[in-house]
């Protein structure tokens, strides 16, 4: 194996393994380095299921974005005969100004997507599993989806080693340089060369990439999974993925039931409690989960089971709560993706050709203008 390489990428989870596969599909010689295995439950990419959602509240800026990421998951699920994502719909419910909804609908109108209003009388007929308040509104839309996280960054891995990539997991990077000509990097195992760097090192990001101007603190974050009573009124095919308004910010959220996943989903999105992720507390406590039960209670009473699993996370944050892609502002052959603060999963298959775009040719057409690092600065 040479230890010379076109890009090296570091950090191999939904974002990295997304840029090995588009890098090597383009004909460069890549090394993909992770300090787990790929794809591992260490980072942020492992919970059996993520959550693509069109209609984006969050910003309008990112339906491009979005539009061009469905067609590359469907893209890859036809390139690796896999099902990596079930069309499933979602629902949304919270008052109708509320960031969710308003934010929902704003997407929806300013780029034309499908969508439904739905008012409150009318929610019990539709969704008869969920409870919500008498000022709750319902916004579908048709093109959410649940993904399949282990099984998208398993698929975008092995393809992108069919197509000449070399990964190595459980290699921790120990320090990097670059230079006008070069990048070196020093792992526990070996050095190795390239003329570009990839950095996708999700909450190790901060300590990898050092200062890039912004800060990028990392918090601590819980799901559940319970057992419904009547698993049937919850189960794939029947409930579409869904969220609720969370008057404190953020919103609850979760997902329908797979044949092979540890019963009903749910979480919360919202600024968790700041950790690090060396030295993280990895099991979740009795009262971490009792906001996400009481919601349970308030919401879904149908499927307020036995808790049959929880699990910790970590989100790693930007001050705007927007993602960072871009060139590293002290290196133009050092390019950073970072700051998905709980959202970006479902971009990783544009992310992952954007990156490609800056690694081999410096530029991309794709519109990431307003994920640029310097906005911090301005």
């Amino acid at each position: 194996m040479s230890d010379r390489f076109d890009v090296i990428v570091l950090g191999v989870g939904a974002m990295g393994a997304s840029a090995c596969y588009q890098l090597a599909r383009r004909g460069a010689s890549v090394l993909g380095l992770d300090q787990f295995d790929i794809p591992n439950n260490i980072g942020t990419s492992h919970g059996q299921s993520r959550a693509f959602r069109m209609c984006y509240y969050e910003h309008p800026d990112y339906v491009p974005l979005l539009r061009r990421s469905l067609e590359l998951w469907h893209e890859l699920e036809q390139v690796t005969e896999r099902k990596l994502l079930h069309m499933t719909g979602g629902i949304w419910f919270g008052p109708a100004d509320c960031e969710l909804i308003a934010g929902s609908r704003n997407a929806a109108l300013t780029h034309d997507l499908p969508h439904e209003w739905i008012e409150h009388d009318d929610l019990a007929k539709r969704y008869p599993q969920f409870t919500v308040p008498d000022d709750h509104v319902g916004f579908y839309e048709p093109q959410a989806a649940l993904m399949l996280p282990e099984k998208i960054i398993s698929a975008c891995a092995e393809h992108a080693t069919k197509r000449g990539a070399v990964l190595r997991p459980n290699e921790p990077v120990m320090r990097w340089h670059a230079d006008s000509k070069s990048v070196t990097i020093q792992t526990t195992q070996g050095k190795y060369e390239a003329d570009h760097l990839v950095v996708c090192a999700g909450p190790w990001s901060g300590r990898i990439l050092g200062e890039i101007g912004v800060e990028l603190p990392v918090t601590r974050q819980i799901a559940i999974w319970v057992q419904p009573p009547e698993p049937e009124l919850f189960a794939l095919g029947t409930l579409p993925i869904w969220a609720i308004d969370r008057p404190a910010g953020g919103m609850y959220y979760g997902f329908p039931i797979l044949d092979d996943t540890p019963g009903f989903k749910l979480a919360v999105h919202c600024a968790g409690v700041p950790t690090d992720p060396e030295t993280i507390d990895r099991v979740a406590q009795p009262n971490e989960t009792k906001e996400l039960r009481e919601m349970l209670g308030r919401f879904i009473p149908g499927a307020d089971g036995p808790l049959l699993e929880a699990s910790v996370c970590m989100y790693i944050n930007t001050p705007d709560a927007h993602f960072v892609v871009d060139h590293h502002p002290e290196h133009a052959n050092v390019t950073m993706a970072t700051g998905f603060s709980g959202h970006g999963f479902k971009f990783a298959s544009v992310i992952g050709e954007a990156l490609a775009d800056l690694a081999l040719d410096g530029r991309t057409e794709l519109p990431i203008g307003f994920l640029r690092v310097q906005r911090f600065g301005d």
